[in-house]
Parts: structure tokens; sequence; C-alpha cells
């Protein structure tokens, strides 16, 4: 043991004498009644009650406390336990390994229980975003808002947005998240916004799917999903299923109240997405070098498959060359740096110029689609302009459509649409100087 010569009996005033001679890095003070307990001092005059012992032919040492803090009486106390451990065969040291792993398995216990849903969904989507698309992780965080902002509809926003349907459960701690709650969340928000509570819903089974097969959530989480249960999805209900599309004999009108449309950019945008079938967002998204005029396709950046490539029809190549360049985004907003907001008023009034009832910008997706049926345009050639995925083995590992196919019937398409519309363009005009014939 260290420092054998330096053995007296301590009593209270040779522990306050004690010091560490000038020129050592310490010095050690050993006690004659506990001969297990010794006394450490430093040259920062730091005093420490230390125990050592030998045990299995290795020494053991453990720190008791500074003299400061213990009293004599008390470190010969915890002395001579730590000695009749190490008689008995046990390490202190191992013991306090354990103890301390104790402590912080009950800590992380204590946390995981007061562990909030807000908490855990900023975790996961953290964790999974890599794996999503933008369009899906921005759902995530809308539909968890807490509201209270200053509503932005273009120009004419007024008031503050509310809470997002997700956003109640939030602060609830995530063991209290089960299905009785979910059921009654479900069964309050589908009276207000449906459609939303729909969405929401799917995303938090998905959610407390991924709790269960996390390691430091799966103990605070019900074993079948809370979430998913009869009476919840009951009470959300079944999404209706839209049929609005534009039928052919309406086309003459729809173009007519849409082109008149003041600004150009909205008019453009709503042409764009019925003579593209493309998803409103996706359509919205699209920037300047998106356009390839030299082999004429249009780059989509597509929610499925990341991005795909349709045709730059003609008419779309004329209407987009026509807009003026404030941006990396074709369809540039005026006041912002970003796009344009979806024009939901401005389409509004032109359905009602135009004596169409209930139209949406995905009905003008519908409508591509099924305008097509006309042309008895392959499915496949469809959905593949659209961004759906393959519906078969065939379409799916064995049909390979280049670009300048697709073309073949995408201008075929919007020509027929062109023609139904009662609109004539010159296609030898220079892109960006469209005259429109009526």
């Amino acid at each position: 043991m260290s420092g054998q010569q330096s053995r007296v009996r301590l009593t209270a005033g040779r522990v306050v004498d004690f010091t560490c001679p000038p020129g050592k890095s310490q010095a050690f003070l050993w006690d004659t009644d506990t001969p297990a307990l010794m006394l450490r001092a430093t040259p920062t005059g730091r005093k420490t009650y230390a125990f050592e012992s030998r045990l299995h032919g290795e020494t053991v040492r453990v720190t008791i406390g500074t003299a400061a803090e213990w009293s004599l009486e008390a470190a010969r106390t915890r002395a001579q336990a730590l000695k009749m451990m190490v008689d008995s065969g046990t390490d202190p040291r191992e013991v306090e390994r354990q103890r301390k792993a104790e402590r912080e398995a009950k800590q992380a216990a204590a946390a995981v229980q007061a562990l909030t849903v807000g908490e855990a969904w900023a975790v996961y989507l953290a964790d999974r975003r890599q794996h999503w698309g933008e369009r899906h992780y921005q759902d995530h965080e809308k539909l968890a808002r807490a509201g209270g902002e200053v509503a932005k509809r273009g120009t004419r926003g007024r008031g503050v947005t509310i809470a997002a349907p997700l956003h109640p459960l939030m602060a609830m701690r995530l063991q209290d998240l089960t299905a009785p709650v979910i059921e009654a969340w479900a069964a309050t928000e589908a009276k207000t916004r449906p459609t939303a509570a729909r969405l929401s819903w799917r995303l938090l089974r998905a959610f407390l799917a991924w709790c269960g097969e996390h390691p430091e959530y799966c103990a605070v989480v019900a074993a079948q999903n809370p979430a998913k249960t009869r009476r919840a999805r009951e009470a959300l209900g079944k999404a209706g299923v839209k049929q609005d599309a534009l039928l052919k004999e309406q086309l003459p009108a729809w173009f007519a109240a849409v082109r008149v449309i003041g600004n150009p950019a909205i008019s453009a945008y709503l042409q764009t997405l019925l003579l593209t079938g493309a998803r409103p967002g996706e359509v919205l998204a699209m920037r300047w070098d998106d356009l390839n005029t030299q082999w004429r396709g249009l780059t989509i950046r597509d929610k499925v498959e990341g991005e795909r490539v349709i045709p730059l029809t003609a008419y779309v190549h004329h209407l987009l060359a026509s807009l003026p360049r404030r941006g990396p985004y074709v369809f540039a907003s005026a006041s912002t740096t970003g796009p344009i907001a979806k024009p939901h008023h401005a389409h509004a009034s032109a359905c009602n110029v135009a004596g169409i009832e209930g139209l949406t910008f995905h009905g003008l997706r519908r409508s591509f689609k099924s305008l097509t049926e006309w042309l008895e345009i392959p499915a496949g050639v469809v959905a593949q302009i659209q961004g759906h995925k393959p519906s078969a083995t065939a379409e799916k590992h064995y049909t390979v459509r280049p670009l300048d196919l697709l073309r073949l019937h995408h201008e075929r398409i919007e020509a027929w649409i062109l023609e139904q519309a009662g609109m004539q363009f010159d296609r030898e005009a220079e892109p960006g100087k469209l005259r429109a014939v009526v």
C-alpha cells in the first residue's frame, strides 16, 4: 500500500494540520485505528479521505470524500464498511458502478415517462426526413403547428391561423396517448375538418408504429398501436370520392375565363396544370432550369419518384416563355423570392365566370386524365406523364418510353384539348410571342 511510513492515529487536529510537503504532487497519512483509511493532501490544500485495500492480488482504492465534507468518524465508518465488502470478496468499485447504472437507468426511465408527444415527434421527423419527400415532411410540420400566426392567402389574408389537428396532442405525455384519447381526438376533429383529420390520423398512426420499434420509446407506448382502432377509423369516416373534372363542353368557357385573369403567372399556372396533368405543388415548384428547350423536356419534381421528365409541349412552352423572369421560379411571386401562392380565389372567380362549380386544382389534374379517354391514349403513357406509379408488372419492369415517344402522345393530347376549347395558336411563332387566334 502507498505511504506505509506515514501512519498515525488520525485525529481532527492532525487532519487540519496535515499538508502536502513542498515539491511533491501529493502526500498520504494513514490511520492506525482503521488501517484501510488514508488522508490525501495536494499542493492546493485539498484533503480527501480514501479507502485502499487489496482484493484478488490487486489494489482497490475508493475515494470517500473531502475532509471538508466528511467528518473523521464518518470516514472511518465508511472505510470499515468497504473493508467488510472486500473481505467478503466483493469489489466496492463494481458495486458502485452497478448502483450508478441503476440510477442512470431510473433517470432515463423517468425522462421517457415524462417525454411529450411533441418531443418524440421532433425526433421522429429528424430520423425519417431522409426517407421522405419535401411535401411529406412539410405535411408533418404543418399538421402539428400551434397556429396563432397571421394568415397569409395572397394579399387577402386576415386574422390568424388556428391550431392544426395534431397540435392538441403535442403537449401530452407520450405514455398518455392511449386508444381512448385518440378516439376522442378523432371524433372532435372529424366534426370540423375531416379531411385534415384523416391525414393527421394516418401520420399519427405511422409515428406510433415507429415509437413501438424505437428502443427508447417502446416501453411507454402500447404494443398494439393505439391509433389503429376501429372506433378511431369510424369516427373519421371515409373520404368521399371526388369527381370534379372539366367536361369537354366546358373547355371553351374555362379557357376564356382563365386567359383573361390579370396576373399572367396565375393564368399560365392554371393552364399548365390542365395541359400537363401535374400536381399543383409540382407545377408551382418549377424552375427555369427545369425547362430543356433543346430537347423540349420539362423536369417535374415528383413526390413519388423524386423527379420525372415530361414533354415540353408547344403551347405550354409558349405560355412559360412569355412570363417575366423574376428569379429561379417559373411562376414567381412579384412580392417574394418564392413562387406565387396557390391562386384559389382567382381560379374560383374564373370558374364562376365560366359557370363551372366545384372545380379544384386537383380537379384539373383529374381533367387531364379524363379528357385523354376521348383519344384512347394508352393508360401507361398518361400515368407516366402524370407521375403515377406503374400499375402492372409489364409497365414497371418491361415498358420504357423515351421522351420523344411521350411527346408524340402528349402533343396530340394538348392539340385536341385546345381544339375543343376553340383555341388556335401559331406553332411556328417564337416562344414568348404567342399570338392567339380566336
